[in-house]
């Protein structure tokens, strides 16, 4: 499980960086956004191999950020928070809605606006940063 984790979360986009690192010209505008899933924050019982795959995205990114700053590439990491996408049971999904300030689950949209904006020219300044964006998420 470790390994199957591993390959999926951490590994693909580590490779995918590099890969698009290789061939970028060095334009300014050059933008790399992984996600995470707040286990920084917080733990997530039961779910150990994801949480490490996940975590290590995190960790890597002002390492990963550092290294492609001279190809004008920003990097950082975004943790959507709970969303509802429809992979929770009905029980459990009270549960989480519950822990919003605003009663609700975040939407696809949620987090998508703040990525969108990472790939915009005015983030270019922003880089090496893992964001959180969960509507106020209580744990």
């Amino acid at each position: 499980m470790l390994d199957a984790h591993w390959a999926v979360n951490t590994r693909s986009a580590i490779l995918l960086a590099r890969a698009f690192a290789a061939r970028h010209d060095g334009r300014p505008g050059g933008r790399i956004i992984f996600m995470t899933s707040g286990q920084d924050l917080g733990p997530m019982r039961d779910e150990v191999a994801y949480a490490a795959t996940k975590g290590a995205l995190a960790s890597v990114t002002r390492t990963l950020a550092d290294q492609l700053a001279e190809q004008s590439i920003t990097l950082n990491t975004v943790n959507p928070g709970p969303v509802d996408t429809g992979y929770v049971l009905s029980e459990v999904h009270e549960l989480v809605r519950s822990r919003f300030p605003a009663g609700r689950w975040g939407s696809p949209d949620d987090p998508a606006r703040l990525i969108a904006w990472l790939a915009t020219d005015e983030a270019a300044w922003i880089t090496g940063q893992v964001i959180s964006t969960e509507g106020g998420f209580r744990r």
